[in-house]
């Protein structure tokens, strides 16, 4: 595996220029060269869980100040946004949080961006409402789900969710999107060193054999409120060295390019695993996404600061010809290489939460 090491050297966003005039049709491309093909939509900031890598009950506590409805981008706001991507490149949507299934009638929303043609529709969740949910879901025209576990035994998984969850309430979850037809479902595990790697392999044997799709992400410094140190993060590398002892691997040819995981499959033929690993092999050379806040903010990077505001434009009533130039902008302009540039002194930067712009 190449290894990108931690350097110093970060980089300087540069902002939307008025009055600058983008290409107006095809698809986009920034300074780097990289397409713009994934948009995830965060519809909430909200969480029943408060897992201590994103929404630390100490930071997140009764009084925290999450946003008001009326801040909330509406749901025929977001899909004039998404439109305006699918016109521009994008090829997939994922709705994201926050838990997105605590959005009231999110099943609206997935309704009416299945309308949008040639678009790969997903969503992440905790999983503990798709029992309830996933068949309006499937039905709405949601095309899969993935879903985060971050340990197959309770006290580990209770200790990571922070709200009491057991571990069958998700598992219950992936069952009901697997009769409802949401696949294949991938699971991900964030691994946080001396809290739950030692389930690494119960959690590959577990869903061996599955169908599903199980997914190890390194601990990530997002945002500022989960008390990140380098330490705290298990290597990729070390995490497929370990289930190779156990059950032998053999990697994988990337589905597309630009494919955050890093592929593997047994080599008894019992299902596939991925890895992300966004800390020690950057990917940002291929990073496709762009992300669009609850609130109706743009970022071009889930490490970003600031963003570019949306919301005001969508209701002052302008054309979709000036979101186009807007989206097209922030895009043109976007050099983003955060994990490339990652020291000790970017990862104490005041960043964006991931409960509010999602994973």
């Amino acid at each position: 595996m190449k290894i990108i090491p931690i350097q110093p050297g970060p980089s300087t966003a540069l902002p939307v220029v008025p009055g600058t005039a983008y290409p107006t049709h095809g698809p986009l491309k920034d300074r780097r060269d990289r397409a713009v093909q994934d948009l995830r939509i965060s519809v909430t900031d909200r969480c029943n869980f408060r897992c201590i890598y994103c929404m630390p009950r100490s930071v997140f506590g009764a009084d925290y100040p999450f946003l008001p409805r009326k801040e909330l981008l509406s749901f025929e706001e977001i899909t004039r946004v998404a439109r305006r991507f699918a016109a521009r490149g994008v090829r997939k949507i994922r709705i994201t949080g926050g838990e997105p299934l605590l959005r009231k009638h999110v099943e609206n929303l997935i309704e009416m961006l299945a309308q949008i043609p040639d678009i790969e529709l997903t969503l992440t969740t905790n999983g503990v409402l798709l029992p309830k949910m996933a068949r309006t879901l499937k039905d709405a025209g949601l095309d899969r789900v993935t879903v985060s576990l971050d340990a197959i035994d309770d006290p580990t998984f209770r200790l990571m969710n922070d709200a009491d969850f057991p571990v069958a309430a998700v598992l219950e979850g992936i069952a009901a999107a697997k009769d409802a037809g949401l696949g294949p479902i991938k699971v991900n595990m964030v691994v946080k060193c001396g809290v739950n790697d030692q389930g690494v392999i119960e959690m590959a044997r577990h869903f061996r054999g599955s169908g599903h799709i199980l997914r190890f992400i390194e601990f990530m410094d997002v945002g500022s409120s989960n008390g990140w140190k380098l330490d705290s993060v298990v290597p990729s590398r070390e995490i497929i060295q370990r289930i190779d002892q156990v059950f032998p691997l053999e990697q994988v040819d990337p589905n597309y390019t630009g494919e955050v995981a890093e592929r593997w499959r047994y080599r008894d033929g019992a299902g596939e695993i991925g890895v992300i690993s966004s800390v020690t092999q950057a990917f940002c050379s291929t990073c496709s996404r762009i992300r669009l806040s609850t609130e109706g903010k743009l970022y071009t990077c889930l490490f970003a600061q600031t963003g570019h505001d949306l919301r005001d434009m969508l209701r002052a009533g302008v054309s979709d010809a000036e979101i186009d130039q807007t989206i097209a902008g922030v895009w043109h302009n976007r050099e983003d290489r955060y994990s490339e540039i990652r020291t000790a002194n970017t990862a104490g930067l005041r960043k964006i939460e991931m409960s509010y712009i999602g994973g």
